[in-house]
């Protein structure tokens, strides 16, 4: 399970082998959602309000890495790290 990003005690995760659709994996705590990376929604589990928002703005602004990674991933290639939210 690789980490590609961590900011404000979020940690967001990429597995190789997942499932469709395009997603990642955000923890918060004892929370964790799968977030979509075509429309930045959670599509299963849950975060709290502010940090859910917090994984949707940092998801819009990387959209294009996290494809890019999904593509790597579903390759079984490295993957790379996506700055944190600042």
């Amino acid at each position: 399970m690789p980490r590609i990003c961590e900011f404000l005690g979020i940690v967001i995760y990429m597995y190789f082998s997942d499932h469709v659709p395009s997603h990642f994996h955000a923890i918060y705590g004892q929370y964790e959602a799968e977030v979509s990376i075509d429309k930045s929604m959670i599509i299963r589990g849950s975060l709290p309000p502010r940090a859910a928002e917090l994984v949707q703005e940092w998801a819009k602004i990387y959209k294009m890495e996290l494809e890019d990674n999904w593509k790597r991933a579903r390759n079984h290639e490295p993957l790379k790290s996506i700055p944190a939210l600042e």
